[in-house]
């Protein structure tokens, strides 16, 4: 059969694609090749072939590098993962292959149609053609779903060399608990610089430019009848029965002094006298006192950042035009949510990562940003406070005059006081 040709992926500074070819005596191969980025020069790199009786073997052309050896040999690296894309995307088979020809396919793209050890002990009562098919729903995408973006950019003669400038690349996100690819964090998120970048979209940087960081803090308080309470329970838990009547010992000593006062008395006084009345104040409106409570600030836990920013984009030329229509489509559809192949499951949007960049490198006067997802997406098509179009005889070229959007981001994570390091020369802010 002749070979089917996928799209062509970016990957790091490279572009691959890749040639599917399945054979009538039930073997299958796929060979990745490294082009540039309208798929000329095609130099051989990898192929991995699938027998008929289901055995996968991968060579390496003589044009292969160490690198991509290496690369090609680590089902987590970006350059698998683009290749498995690839070679299902190419449908070698056709819409409705076998579950033979299926399985033939997941062996040669790398992806494994059976369970896992938890999943069959989950759906023991399930046939293999079950657990396959909730396999490829949980990883499939419905017809349609874009899987691959381009590099655009804003204006067209925007200089990465000799202008800042501020990129959002779109990620393929994966779950937190997910080991499927990318090196983990100890928080169970994959590292931005690990994930496989679907397209980049990069801007000027925006007329406003803040960052803020919150934690969140909450008062507590803790008057002295608690705190003898939860000394003599921790004690209790910690020491047992001796533990309990030394810590009552000491609870006593440091009561005393409030006793021979007589403030325990009245403490005890106004207490039971608003519990048996239903009223809280008795102790305020009979002693003109309440219970010292101990009043103080305590760390309730992180918060996620949050991000906004805002561009008008005003196109002078055709390809300026379609530049910035291709910018807005790809926010608003990376951002939207996927659906599988039968629509059963609904799957979670692209994800971003986000940077600063002077001379095409990470700017270190200003934030770092951790991955983030785009939680809201506004464009105004009259910026100028009337509509207006440019002329043309040309439907297809007949832009507004110009666009604003404005974008709202938050971070997946919170951030962590060792990720900023602790080397003694500060080089960067940080996040």
């Amino acid at each position: 059969m002749a070979p089917k040709t996928s799209d062509i992926s970016k990957v790091g500074n490279n572009y691959y694609q890749t040639a599917v070819t399945a054979n009538t005596d039930g073997s299958l191969s796929a060979t990745t090749f490294r082009t540039n980025a309208k798929g000329e020069g095609a130099v051989a790199v990898s192929t991995a072939s699938v027998d008929k009786n289901g055995k996968t073997t991968r060579t390496y052309a003589s044009g292969a590098t160490d690198a991509e050896k290496k690369a090609f040999e680590n089902p987590n690296s970006p350059e698998r993962q683009a290749y498995s894309q690839q070679v299902l995307s190419t449908k070698p088979y056709g819409d409705n292959p076998t579950a033979e020809q299926k399985q033939t396919l997941n062996d040669a793209a790398g992806k494994s149609n059976t369970a896992t050890n938890t999943e069959k002990e989950d759906n023991q009562n399930a046939t293999e053609e079950q657990k396959k098919g909730a396999n490829e729903e949980n990883e499939s995408f419905k017809e349609g779903t874009r899987t691959k973006y381009s590099d655009v950019y804003y204006p067209l003669d925007l200089s990465l060399k000799d202008q800042d400038c501020i990129k959002f690349s779109i990620l393929e996100y994966k779950p937190s608990l997910s080991t499927a690819t990318g090196e983990q964090t100890e928080f169970g998120r994959s590292k931005v610089d690990a994930k496989n970048i679907l397209g980049n979209i990069t801007l000027p940087i925006p007329s406003s430019v803040t960052d803020s960081n919150t934690v969140s803090w909450q008062s507590d308080t803790l008057n002295l009848l608690e705190e003898a309470g939860a000394q003599v329970g921790t004690a209790l838990m910690q020491k047992g029965m001796q533990g309990a009547e030394d810590a009552v010992k000491s609870t006593s000593e440091k009561l005393s002094g409030a006793a021979k006062a007589g403030e325990i008395q009245t403490g005890l006084a106004g207490l039971f006298g608003g519990m048996a009345v239903g009223k809280n104040s008795i102790q305020q409106r009979a002693f003109g006192s309440i219970f010292n409570n101990n009043l103080e600030l305590l760390f309730n836990g992180p918060a996620l950042r949050s991000f906004s920013f805002a561009f008008k984009l005003s196109p002078r030329t055709a390809d300026e035009a379609k530049a910035v229509m291709t910018i807005i489509r790809y926010f608003k559809q990376a951002m939207s949510v996927k659906r599988s192949q039968t629509t059963l499951l609904l799957k979670t949007p692209r994800t971003f990562a986000i940077s600063y960049l002077t001379s095409n490198k990470e700017h270190p006067y200003l934030n770092k940003f951790k991955e983030c997802a785009l939680t809201g997406f506004n464009v105004n098509y009259t910026p100028e406070g009337q509509y207006m179009t440019y002329m043309s005889s040309n439907i297809n070229e007949r832009s507004m005059i110009s666009y604003e959007i404005s974008l709202s981001f938050e971070e997946l994570e919170p951030v962590f006081d060792d990720e900023y390091g602790n080397e003694s020369t500060i080089t960067s802010i940080g996040y």
